[in-house]
């Protein structure tokens, strides 16, 4: 029986979600290793995005799908 196309693209589609859902959290948790160990600061702002302070003086505002360095 032939596989249906969008059979095929439905699961690439759903593994990319799950490797990019592997990569956030294994972000997060060397985020939090450096918070933990005192290298850096983290708070959460009013619009809901976490602002993460790096002793160095980074600023970065981690979004849902990205970060961004303000400072």
């Amino acid at each position: 029986m032939a596989r249906s196309p969008t059979t095929g693209a439905n699961s690439q589609i759903a593994n990319g979600t799950a490797v990019r859902e592997d990569a956030k959290a294994l972000v997060m948790a060397a985020i939090g290793e450096l918070v933990h160990g005192g290298k850096a600061e983290w708070n959460r702002t009013a619009t809901g995005e976490i602002e993460l302070r790096l002793l160095s003086g980074e600023v970065f505002l981690l979004g849902e799908a990205c970060v961004t360095r303000v400072a």
